[in-house]
């Protein structure tokens, strides 16, 4: 077996495992915690509701009908990969709702520890999903065309809105406070925990450190946490003497241990370690969605 075909055997295991496990986290926060808190439905599922009762139009059907054009689009914007990615983990996540997660028992206390749960767990499993760049269609195609065209909006943001609209609709519709209430408490945490899993990996640290030894600086760094370091020409505000600042980027774990490197080398140095939201390039792992990957 060629290295390439291995590959290809370990990407398609890692895809399967994420869209399984991610699947059957939704349909535990959806089947075991939200049906019996009778929370308003959101994405097509909670539209096709609004529509059952209002023109009696079959739940089915309305479904489908609003698929299908999104299904359309989703495979001319982000391609076939994407598709048939998201028609598989589709049935996936339909099987496991239907026939794995009623052999868990369903929760029956308090309605916000339901919220609670339903958007920890879901938010979760949709997080892994699309990581893997796929999604268990409806409302899903709609987040990945607009990350599309819009790459810089976080996709859990993305989600809340949409989220929001259906519940905001079904809740009127319904004239059922408390359920409006709940379904915004769902959607927000939905969204918080999807972009806290995907966007948290790629978290990290970064230090500004002010030193007159760059160099060696640079080479604690490599030495401790094999880390690519940039040494920034700099000039003192008050005696205008020449210093170099070293930029480095890395783990909350790592920054540790190159604080403790550094004060080694130079205990004069200047040190400032800042939050980053995000660091991408090499040694750091990069999430792609909303992508067109043929």
């Amino acid at each position: 077996m060629t290295d390439a075909k291995k590959e290809n055997i370990k990407n398609l295991c890692k895809q399967l495992f994420c869209e399984i496990v991610g699947s059957m986290l939704i349909a535990i926060g959806i089947y075991n915690f939200a049906v019996n808190a009778k929370f308003p439905m959101t994405g097509f599922s909670g539209i096709s509701l609004i529509l059952y009762d209002w023109i009696h139009c079959p739940i089915g059907v309305s479904t489908v009908v609003m698929n299908l054009p999104l299904m359309f689009l989703s495979y001319k914007i982000l391609g076939k990969k994407f598709f048939w990615n998201s028609v598989r983990c589709t049935i996936i996540s339909s099987l496991l709702i239907d026939y794995v997660a009623p052999l868990f028992p369903t929760y029956e206390g308090s309605r916000l520890l339901a919220a609670l749960c339903t958007g920890v767990f879901a938010g979760l499993g949709y997080a892994m999903i699309y990581m893997v760049n796929s999604s268990t269609g409806g409302v899903d195609f709609i987040i990945m065309i607009v990350k599309a065209y819009r790459p810089h909006f976080p996709l859990g943001k993305i989600s809340f809105a949409l989220d929001a609209v259906v519940t905001l609709l079904g809740g009127l519709y319904f004239k059922e406070v408390d359920g409006l209430i709940y379904g915004f408490i769902v959607s927000f945490l939905l969204s918080v925990v999807i972009d806290k899993v995907m966007y948290g990996m790629n978290a990290g640290k970064m230090s500004l450190i002010v030193t007159d030894h760059g160099k060696e600086v640079c080479d604690a760094i490599d030495d401790c946490v094999a880390r690519g370091s940039t040494i920034l020409n700099a000039r003192g505000g008050y005696k205008q003497d020449e210093r170099d600042v070293v930029m480095c980027a890395c783990s909350t774990k790592e920054m540790y241990l190159v604080q403790q490197a550094v004060k080694k080398v130079d205990p004069k140095s200047f040190m400032i370690v800042l939050e980053s939201n995000e660091v991408h390039g090499e040694g750091f792992h990069t999430i792609r969605v909303g992508e067109k990957v043929s």
